[in-house]
Parts: structure tokens; sequence; C-alpha cells
């Protein structure tokens, strides 16, 4: 497995080089962001971990480029901008995973062992319904009464989660653990706060609505009895 590291504090690039290689990753690492996205776009990585305070290029837009150029390959922020507000900017801009400086690195680790394993999964040709909601994981397009519907990448995989399981009812801590990958933070709602984005896509203007709230719980998305 390879990984790219992003990130322009010399001590810091050295310890996750260390730790990494120590589980047997092979890492490169990059000092700026645009010799970071250079590298992403051109190497053959499985994660890339991206700082986003950098010389010469942002990691937003680091970020949005890798997003333009290669939307499947798996990003994690690791910074020290540690607001709700600052986490739900960058997951929308397509990062699949946001951590926040200072960190422990037994929990760095499982979230880029998540991350390397969603980089080596197949998605098998499937078509998942919901009502007049559809979703092609093979082509990854979604659309509600034949209207195409545009997602973000961690919009499409909650969706997808959803779909796949529709009729569960999950907790945020589930949900955290399947879509992103982590252990819920129990102070964000950055969870809630992605349920809504979805269904402003989703069930907004339709007279059915299929993401429901289990109040005490958390949410569940179903059709309703006969559709």
């Amino acid at each position: 497995m390879k990984i790219l590291v992003i990130e322009d504090e010399p001590k810091l690039s050295a310890f996750l080089r260390q730790g990494l290689e120590e589980q047997g990753y092979e890492v490169d690492v990059a000092a700026d962001g645009a010799k970071g996205l250079e590298m992403a776009l051109r190497g053959q990585y499985q994660v890339v971990v991206l700082d986003l305070m950098l010389p010469l290029l942002h990691g937003h837009d680091v970020c949005r480029a890798v997003r333009a150029e290669r939307p499947h390959l798996p990003l994690m922020m690791l910074t020290a901008m540690g607001t709700t507000e600052d986490t739900v900017a960058g997951l929308e801009l397509g990062a699949d995973d946001y951590m926040v400086k200072p960190f422990q690195f037994p929990e760095f680790l499982a979230r880029i062992r998540a991350l390397c394993r969603r980089s080596t999964a197949e998605i098998a040709e499937e078509r998942y319904t919901c009502g007049d909601c559809v979703v092609d994981a093979t082509k990854r397009t979604v659309t509600r009464a034949d209207q195409p519907i545009t997602l973000t990448p961690r919009e499409y995989a909650l969706l997808l989660e959803f779909i796949r399981h529709q009729g569960k009812t999950y907790t945020r801590a589930e949900l955290a653990e399947k879509v992103w990958g982590i252990t819920f933070d129990t102070g964000t709602n950055v969870i809630d706060v992605y349920v809504n984005y979805l269904r402003n896509k989703i069930d907004k203007g339709f007279p059915t609505k299929l993401i429901q709230t289990v109040f005490g719980t958390g949410y569940v998305m179903q059709a309703p009895e006969g559709s």
C-alpha cells in the first residue's frame, strides 16, 4: 500500500512517515500544495493525507483538483482547523475523512486502514431502488422520479448506505462508522448536517419523503407502503 503525505511541517511529516512505514506502508512526502497535487495526480496511491495550511497551494484547492481528476482516490484531511464548520467544509469538498491535530497515532492508523480497505474494495454491478429513487452503483448515478440528482462524494456514500439497507434505523454512531469510518464525536453535528444536505437533494420538492427521523434513535430510509 502506498500513501502520499502532503504536510509542510518537517517533524510531523517525518513522524507520519516513520509510523506508517513501521506498519508496512510505502510513504511519499510533499512539503507544499503544488508539489503534493502533482504527485497525487501522477502517482499510484491508495490514500492521500492532506494538510490544509500549505505553502503555494491551499489544501482545499488541492482537494478540489484531486476530486476533479481522481474522484475515487481516498483522501484524509489532517489539520488544526477543527470546528464543525471546518469539518463540514472539508468533507463537502470531497475529503473522505477529516482528522484534527493534535491526534493519537493509533486512531490515525485505524482511519488510514479503513481508507485503504475502501480503496481496494470492488463496487459490484448493483442497482438500488427506494420508491422512485434509483441509485446505479456501477455508474454512480442517482435519480428521483427520473430526474438526475447531483451529490457530493460524501452525500453519495451516505445515500448508498441508506438505500442498501432501507428500512434499517441507523444511529448517528453507526453512520459515522459505516460512512466515515470513524468513531462518532458526540460534540459535533456533522452527521445531522449531512443527512439534511441529502434530504434537501433527495426529498425536497417531492410529495413523499424517503429519509425519515426516528426520534431518540437516528435515521431511516424507506418508501411508504404501496409505493
